[in-house]
């Protein structure tokens, strides 16, 4: 379970989570930008996009609707979709 819950701690996760689970080089967590279009500009496609889901389900226990799935465009979103669903949950 994620220590921080914090937005920028979400940030920061779930950007190491996209750079693991994409095998991305030449960038950290540090670098990433939060604002980068996943898809038009990092090029990931459904299927990346769903195992990325799947793992920030199992990390933060949280259910992701597939529907959602085109408002997770980027890591600065998903953390705000994320947050919210934590809240949610409280």
């Amino acid at each position: 379970m994620p220590a921080s819950y914090d937005i920028k701690g979400i940030m920061r996760r779930v950007a190491e989570i996209i750079i693991d689970e994409l095998k991305l080089e030449d960038v950290t967590a540090d670098t990433f930008n939060p604002d980068m279009d996943l898809v038009d500009e990092l090029g990931i496609d459904s299927m990346d996009l769903a195992t990325i889901a799947l793992v920030l389900q199992d990390e933060y226990r949280i259910a992701i609707d597939e529907d959602d799935y085109p408002r997770l465009k980027t890591i600065r979103l998903i953390a705000g979709y994320i947050e919210e669903k934590l809240a949610a949950n409280n």
